[in-house]
């Protein structure tokens, strides 16, 4: 499995949570042990983004170790 489908698969975990709240996030590319993403719908303008990117942060890591970091764009 590569690193893109490990990352993929961790952010199939916080899909269901962040759906729920009308938002979702898509994984634009992981280059250099670097993932990007892009909220979508409400959770890209929540008031909680803050707290949602640290808690997918600490997904991702936490099931795809080699990822050094996320970043989101806008």
């Amino acid at each position: 499995m590569t690193i893109e489908q490990k990352v993929e698969d961790a952010i199939e975990d916080i899909r269901p949570y962040l759906q729920s709240d009308g938002g979702d996030v898509e994984l634009i590319s992981v280059v250099d042990q670097v993932v990007t993403i892009k909220w979508l719908g409400y959770c890209a303008s929540c008031s909680k983004n803050t707290m949602t990117m640290t808690g997918l942060t600490e997904i991702i890591k936490g099931l795809v170790p080699e990822i050094l970091e996320v970043i989101e764009i806008q």
